[in-house]
């Protein structure tokens, strides 16, 4: 099986890692600019293209020279130019998150038709992110396209080579389907990957509802953790769900801490920390998972 390093994709489009990680970075900006739109929009019903951008409290539509990414909200001192109202930091974190999170994907994941998809999921996550730690929603208009979009990255990756870039691939082909083309093979390994993700969430939601009568979760966790679990796999999805539930009950003994509230199911935006679990599993997932497997089963 031929296998790609990120080096050797940077140098064939002729340009150091750190250069197209910073293009990545670059982009992930304006592209955050864009997301705030779909942040504020989605939840809302509203669409996302028309009308143009405007000033949530006066209506006022934004010019141009004021729509600049960070920059503008930095000159204007965070407020709008029509009616002084204020404007929320989460326009400029959105953007800078979005824009250091582009090019982490860019320099961990490096450079090849695994890229488009790769920056499509990051983007994603930090949509559902924001619009859940915001309304504790994870929208259907968003989850939805985003398991369709992994499904069509699991067959289309692969048939470029870059088998590297799919981590359960070489377990589902070796071990499952040896003789199964390498497109199907990793079309199977999405759908572990989701039933480990998003059927594992229902499971032990629906285990809970049984056992304490009280809903534990709702459905769109699941459904994030569908698109997760066919784009990442059965492993790196078991991984995101650790590391949600390891970062989420850090943040909720805090808040038990802080505010005397037992109540985490109120508290806590589970879809928060699935998606912190989503980008260490992009960008880190495969090296902490054989990690783990060499201390467990060492050589």
């Amino acid at each position: 099986m031929i296998q790609f390093s990120t080096s050797d994709y940077s140098a064939a489009i002729g340009l150091p890692l750190w250069i197209t990680s910073g293009a990545a970075g670059v982009l992930g900006v304006v592209i955050g600019s864009f997301l705030n739109v779909v942040i504020y929009r989605v939840p809302a019903g509203e669409s996302i293209i028309f009308p143009t951008s405007r000033c949530p409290a006066c209506g006022t539509n934004i010019r141009p020279y004021d729509n600049i990414p960070v920059l503008s909200y930095m000159i204007l001192g965070g407020k709008c130019r029509a009616c002084k109202s204020g404007i929320s930091i989460r326009y400029p974190l959105v953007e800078l998150a979005t824009g250091l999170l582009f090019a982490a994907t860019a320099y961990f994941r490096g450079v090849g038709l695994n890229t488009p998809f790769d920056l499509a999921l990051t983007a994603t996550l930090v949509a559902l992110v924001f619009i859940d730690a915001e309304h504790m929603i994870l929208p259907n208009a968003i989850t939805y396209p985003g398991i369709c979009v992994a499904l069509i990255a699991r067959i289309l990756i692969p048939l470029a080579g870059n088998y590297s870039f799919i981590d359960d691939l070489p377990s589902v082909m070796h071990g499952l389907v040896p003789t199964w083309p390498v497109w199907a093979a990793s079309l199977l390994g999405a759908g572990l990957g989701a039933l480990a993700g998003g059927g594992s969430l229902w499971l032990m939601g629906w285990l809970w509802e049984r056992l304490r009568g009280v809903e534990a979760m709702g459905l769109g966790d699941v459904k994030m953790m569908f698109m997760v679990g066919a784009y990442l796999g059965w492993r790196l999805a078991i991984l995101t769900i650790f590391v949600g539930v390891f970062t989420g009950s850090i943040a909720g003994i805090g808040l038990m801490i802080k505010d005397r509230e037992k109540n985490l199911q109120r508290l806590l935006p589970f879809g928060i920390f699935l998606g912190i679990g989503s980008l260490v599993s992009l960008l880190t997932g495969t090296q902490i998972v054989s990690w783990y497997s060499s201390q467990i089963f060492p050589h």
